[in-house]
């Protein structure tokens, strides 16, 4: 069974309280209060608002978790309104990624035109111009990443003492809080047999890796493929360490040999950890063995637009929350007011999450034929996830152009049986 409710997600949970709708788990991708593009529904606070998450904690059913994304700027206001709203903050998940581009500003550039300074040239780079706008203030990106017209753009230094420096580091994670309402009986076990909540599913989210000596030649998928073989092995380091004076020889002095053994490995794979990644080859560089982490790659144009055949492209300023979008009329040049260029696209929101990594976060911590609720459902990523893992789904989304993006995906990806709005 689906549900999804166009509406403002405090209405709509009162109303589930109101009916006694409970659910199982959580997983969504709330606000995270930045302003992120001039969205004016990434800044109203909803995330931080402790009545936000009390109402999730009351349709949640007793031991049933919480996933929620976060920014990295702002994760710490919206974990202590978890907290405070009754759950037990069980964890912080890292999602690592090395796709993403800094919003920093270069100060040096900018010094130099408010004094009216003459920088040096010193060669040629093509980039990506977002000229021809009005903005607020001077923000020429420092790695400006991928939007706007390819243009040749000159390279140069300047003169004063703040030449490189800028405002902000380039982001490559986003942290997840994993949290659980407290258990309603004695025990995680008395409680799992009374409402089926308390866990998390280990086995089903075990990561597949690669044999004893980590070929690369074994391609990871979702994680890689380990121990899928009879023969796959687990390294094992043994370092050199004395033992002498220890409870553990008696007093006997002695040292333990260095080198290095396999040991057979678990063929059910390697227990799931609070690291994922997006598989890129800047994050893979990272581990020696990259097969250790569940990851898979950031959402595609084609996972991003499916469903959406039918549906009318929008430009950029016609997606909900923009700024001034009366800016645009005289504009020479396609752009948005923030500084980016508008692509037309179906499905315009902008930060849609990849849906093999919502599987993941859904299948970790809905109990099988569970129901997953997401109060901020977005373009539907986490309700095709959870129809595809065979869970119920229940999704609220404020912004009636996403929600009807969202309705689309998921009618196309699930056949829905039922589907209440």
């Amino acid at each position: 069974m689906m549900r999804l409710h166009n509406g403002d997600c405090l209405n709509v949970l009162k109303m589930m309280i109101e009916d006694e709708v409970f659910v199982d788990s959580i997983v969504t991708d709330p606000p995270y209060e930045l302003g992120f593009m001039g969205r004016s529904w990434d800044s109203t606070g909803i995330a931080f608002q402790k009545e936000t998450w009390e109402l999730c904690f009351k349709v949640l059913k007793p031991g049933g978790h919480l996933l929620a994304f976060s920014g990295s700027r702002t994760y710490h206001r919206m974990a202590v309104a978890i907290e405070d709203a009754g759950f037990e903050i069980r964890d912080q998940v890292m999602w690592l990624y090395g796709s993403g581009f800094p919003k920093s500003m270069n100060i040096g550039k900018a010094l130099d035109k408010k004094l009216g300074n003459e920088r040096i040239k010193t060669g040629e780079k093509k980039t990506h111009s977002n000229k021809g706008i009005k903005q607020s203030e001077q923000r020429t990106a420092i790695g400006a990443g991928a939007f706007g017209q390819e243009v040749e753009e000159d390279l140069t230094v300047g003169t004063t003492e703040w030449e490189g420096w800028g405002t902000a580091l380039k982001p490559a994670h986003e942290p997840l809080v994993l949290a659980r309402k407290p258990i309603s009986e004695n025990s995680v076990v008395d409680n799992v047999l009374k409402h089926r909540t308390g866990g998390i599913n280990i086995d089903d989210c075990r990561v597949e890796g690669n044999d004893a000596n980590y070929p690369d030649s074994n391609p990871v998928m979702n994680g890689g493929k380990y121990a899928q073989n009879e023969n796959a092995k687990r390294k094992m380091v043994v370092r050199k360490t004395r033992t002498d004076d220890s409870v553990f020889n008696n007093g006997n002095s002695s040292f333990r040999a260095e080198g290095t053994l396999y040991a057979d490995a678990d063929p059910r794979g390697r227990f799931p950890s609070n690291i994922m990644h997006d598989g890129s080859d800047s994050i893979k560089e990272l581990f020696e063995d990259k097969s250790r982490y569940f990851y898979c790659a950031k959402t595609s144009k084609v996972e991003r637009n499916q469903g959406l055949d039918n549906l009318p492209t929008k430009k950029a300023s016609s997606m909900p929350g923009r700024r001034n979008p009366d800016d645009m009329k005289d504009s020479k040049i396609d752009n948005d007011v923030t500084g980016r260029f508008v692509t037309e696209k179906k499905n315009i929101h902008p930060t849609v999450k990849p849906i093999k990594l919502m599987k993941y976060l859904c299948r970790l911590i809905t109990p099988k034929g569970g129901t997953v609720l997401d109060p901020f459902m977005g373009s539907g990523s986490t309700g095709i996830a959870a129809k595809d893992e065979g869970f119920e789904f229940i999704g609220i989304e404020k912004e009636k152009e996403y929600f009807e993006i969202a309705e689309r995906r998921i009618s196309v990806a699930s056949p829905l049986e039922e589907f209440m709005k």
